[in-house]
């Protein structure tokens, strides 16, 4: 009797603990696994297939909540311990290919995107698995591969000569966003208008809120990275250039859709520096830019929309947003039966996990529009200000993700929806607090 009394109690105590959390120096070195991949297929198909393996000197990445995902993203990098479904890493993204996917050139061609993900460096062997998911969010593709940290083939990468400065630096990389900005289309003698063009770039997204707040928990350097020639490539004019990324316009044959393929390149130009996120500044005074959720985000320098493009690109890149427009560019890329990811966009599936419980008392769903000022034809002052006003009423308003019908955004007007206004609404802001806390383990 008196052992049973004494196993009860201590599976009691064993119950009432809280399960300890896993330490990152367990099982991870302070330094980074790069690893490299292709992406291929077509509409309906998909392939992953492994390129490379690096190693760079240090890690920038969380130390906490390791086994935890924010976002769902359109695909899943995770790192298991060897022989177990132990999870001991696991962070999402999407990939500019997928996006290729909904277009009407992927009913008919197979292409292939290049992808590279950061994870701590194992101490030990692991499994690492890369999936991919389709728009109603099941894996259509998986690679799991073994990591040997031992392995001679992991090529170290580190200082290549690339000159940095930090712009912003506002602690430890282990308690901070570490954010780089990089060169792309500067020639050598024009890395000057680089700095000053990084350090506008850097206001603009500190300038408004909730990054305003949260600038003390961000690091941002900037990467002064030469290009042979100035400017991205403009296909539809017939201009090639040899730049850096290779970034380029006309991405789906959309003009100003400005993206770069070259992500291993990229990703060796920054192996000097630590970063988790990424921003290549395109020095061009043409409109365009993009942003794909942890791969990247693009915007052009000079053009007078470059502030408020480039924020907006950065809610993709950095937390997930999702386009509040509906043009209906694409096929459509919310079904009804599944709830999006992305925190800003509903399709009323699953409501609840988004900003139900930001909503005032009374308000319709689908929410009516309000009459609003011409976005496009701004006459005054006043005109201004109802628009600006109306991005802090929360709703559920239809038209968003690229659909004008099925699927939903929070409010009228928003940063992720138009760039005549100068703030994000309540829930993106939201979303960019809470994604932040995750990253730096608030």
């Amino acid at each position: 009797m008196k052992n049973k009394t004494l196993l009860t109690a201590s599976l009691a105590l064993m119950m009432a603990l809280p399960m300890q959390a896993q330490r990152f120096e367990d099982n991870f070195e302070d330094k980074t696994l790069r690893l490299d991949y292709i992406v291929a297929g077509d509409s309906v198909n998909q392939a992953i297939y492994f390129e490379q393996a690096y190693s760079n000197p240090t890690w920038a990445g969380r130390k906490t909540r390791l086994d935890e995902k924010f976002l769902n993203g359109n695909g899943q990098v995770t790192v298991y311990e060897h022989g177990t479904n132990k999870v001991l890493y696991v962070n999402t993204f999407s990939t500019l290919f997928q996006e290729w996917q909904l277009t009407q050139e992927a009913k008919h061609l197979q292409k292939s995107f290049e992808s590279s993900f950061l994870v701590p460096f194992p101490k030990k062997p692991v499994d690492v698995s890369i999936t991919l998911s389709d728009t109603h969010q099941k894996v259509t593709a998986e690679l799991r591969h073994t990591i040997n940290p031992q392995d001679i083939l992991i090529r170290p990468l580190g200082e290549n000569g690339i000159p940095y400065r930090y712009i912003v630096k506002s602690g430890e990389t282990a308690d901070c966003v570490d954010l780089a900005i990089i060169a792309e289309g500067y020639r050598q003698d024009q890395m000057d208008k680089f700095y000053q063009d990084a350090q506008r770039a850097a206001d603009a997204i500190f300038e408004r809120e909730p990054f305003a707040s949260l600038k003390s928990r961000f690091n941002v350097v900037a990467v002064a990275a030469p290009s042979l020639d100035e400017g991205p490539s403009i296909p539809h004019d017939g201009k090639w250039k040899n730049t850096m990324a290779c970034s380029h316009y006309d991405t789906f044959y959309s003009n100003r859709y400005l993206t770069t393929s070259k992500i291993h390149r990229i990703y060796d130009a920054l192996s000097n520096v630590p970063f988790e996120q990424i921003i290549i500044l395109v020095n061009s005074p043409t409109y365009g830019g993009g942003g794909i959720y942890n791969q990247v985000t693009l915007s052009t320098s000079d053009h007078p929309t470059f502030k408020k493009v480039l924020v907006h690109e950065f809610g993709h890149g950095y937390a997930g947003l999702g386009d509040e427009y509906s043009t209906d560019e694409y096929d459509p890329m919310y079904p009804s039966d599944t709830e999006p990811w992305e925190p800003n966009l509903t399709t009323l599936k699953d409501f609840q996990s988004k900003w139900a419980d930001m909503m005032p008392k009374g308000v319709k769903i689908p929410t009516p529009l309000a009459k609003l000022p011409d976005h496009k034809n701004i006459k005054n002052v006043k005109e201004q200000k109802k628009l600006n006003e109306a991005v802090f009423k929360i709703g559920v308003f239809e038209g968003a993700g690229n659909q004008s019908k099925g699927c939903y955004r929070p409010a009228q007007v928003c940063r992720m929806r138009i760039n005549e206004v100068d703030d994000f609404c309540p829930v993106c802001q939201r979303a960019i607090r809470r994604i932040t806390d995750f990253y730096t383990g608030k």
